[in-house]
């Protein structure tokens, strides 16, 4: 049986940190950002420096409610100094938003919105599949290949963009449309 490619998964030498690939002309201005691989029981995490050179997976953070995760996630954007906020939309090989992509877009909004930070998606149509080809973690339940596959997400954003906006201003009918946000 044919194993399917990932889009957009970049390939760089396995480890607790990986380097960017040379700027497209649509990335964003580099900045300390932080990546989010939201699922259901865990939050994948990734951060950049602030000239968006080193991507390092974070330690993921188990779901609880929205209050706890605000808690730690608002420590966490303290500490690293964080400017954006990037989460991935998990949109079928159409392009089309799943019901997890609207969960997804909704739990980063909320979260843009009481971190005051902007906000980027990225189009994460088999990153967590790309992320355990890479570092062979399938079947991971620690939270590593949840917290590698927001790495290969925020790679992702730093090469390609798009460039965050703040909550108060996203375009709720570009949801099909990672790129457009």
């Amino acid at each position: 049986m044919a194993t399917p490619s990932a889009p957009h998964a970049h390939t760089y030498p396995p480890g607790p940190s990986f380097v960017s690939a040379p700027r497209s002309r649509n990335a964003p201005q580099p900045r300390s950002a932080l990546a989010l691989d939201v699922g259901r029981r865990r939050i994948g995490l990734a951060g950049c420096d602030p000239l968006g050179l080193t991507v390092t997976p974070l330690r993921a953070l188990a779901r609880g409610s929205f209050a706890t995760d605000l808690g730690h996630l608002s420590s966490l954007v303290q500490q690293r100094r964080v400017l954006t906020l990037v989460v991935g939309l998990p949109l079928d090989a159409t392009g089309q938003p799943t019901a997890q992509a609207l969960h997804c877009q909704r739990y980063g909004e909320r979260l843009a919105s009481r971190l005051q930070l902007p906000l980027a998606w990225v189009n994460e149509h088999a990153s967590t599949w790309a992320a355990g080809e890479r570092h062979g973690l399938h079947g991971d339940r620690s939270g590593a290949l949840d917290s590698a596959a927001a790495a290969l997400l925020l790679e992702q954003w730093l090469q390609d963009g798009p460039d965050p906006v703040l909550p108060a201003t996203i375009d709720r009918g570009h949801t099909a449309n990672a790129a457009a946000f």
